[in-house]
């Protein structure tokens, strides 16, 4: 029998916490709830979690603080963002710092309840993928992927990326010449293709140009196909 995912809620708002665990025990995760952000970071050191769905504005300790902490911990947890900060600017802050996904309040609790489930999925799927590969790095051109130990270099030069922009970047890596859509990229990179969110995928393709085009503005590796999506060549053979 699969064991029970293990979430972990640090949320103050007592309400919001109680309406998340009903629906996420509806599908058979075990869930524990932290009010202050210090509890809650407390039970992330002491204890593993396969999921933290985290507010950024907490007692205690702060969300954004929590979330670097977890991200320089040795062992991975998905992180689920969930915050009245609705502005580009706070989506970006969290998703540098390392958060592999972020709602902005009010959100839907069935939306927030399908990407738990989509990113783990995603999570079992990249750990699946790494089994039993003799040789799991992967080159193409000057670009070199461990997707094991989840770095990347270029020429030589070790990238800094955060999680979604990784896997971004190792999908198009899997997959050279090939054009995605941003709703195919949505559905196979962040697990879900709700309309609307189009725009996470040319924000994140922004950033990920920005750290390894040699000018971002003409970009050569991610490269726009007008009327269709991307598709990504492999650095040193771009033209």
């Amino acid at each position: 029998m699969e064991q029970q995912k293990r979430i972990l809620i640090i949320e103050d708002d007592v309400d919001i916490a109680d309406m998340l665990g009903v629906h996420l025990r509806e599908e058979r995760f075990e869930i524990v709830h932290c009010a202050r952000g210090d509890d809650g970071l407390r039970r992330l050191e002491q204890e593993p979690w396969d999921v933290l769905i985290l507010d950024l504005m907490l007692p205690g300790v702060d969300g954004l603080e929590i979330c670097r902490r977890a991200r320089a911990m040795p062992r991975y947890t998905p992180i689920v963002i969930i915050s009245a900060r609705s502005t580009e600017t706070h989506r970006i802050v969290g998703l540098e710092l390392g958060a592999d996904d972020y709602l902005a309040k009010p959100f839907s609790v069935l939306e927030l309840v399908a990407r738990v489930k989509a990113l783990l999925r995603r999570v079992d799927a990249l750990a699946k993928g790494s089994q039993g590969q003799a040789d799991a790095s992967l080159r193409q051109g000057r670009l070199l992927i461990d997707p094991i130990a989840r770095t990347a270099s270029l020429a030589g030069t070790p990238l800094e990326l955060t999680p979604r922009e990784f896997d971004l970047l190792h999908f198009f890596a899997r997959n050279p010449g090939k054009v995605f859509s941003r709703m195919g990229l949505l559905d196979a990179v962040w697990g879900y293709n709700h309309e609307g969110y189009e725009h996470t995928v040319n924000t994140h393709i922004n950033r990920l140009r920005a750290k390894i085009e040699a000018d971002p503005a003409e970009p050569v590796c991610i490269v726009t196909v007008w009327g269709q999506g991307y598709k990504f060549l492999p650095p040193g053979e771009g033209a």
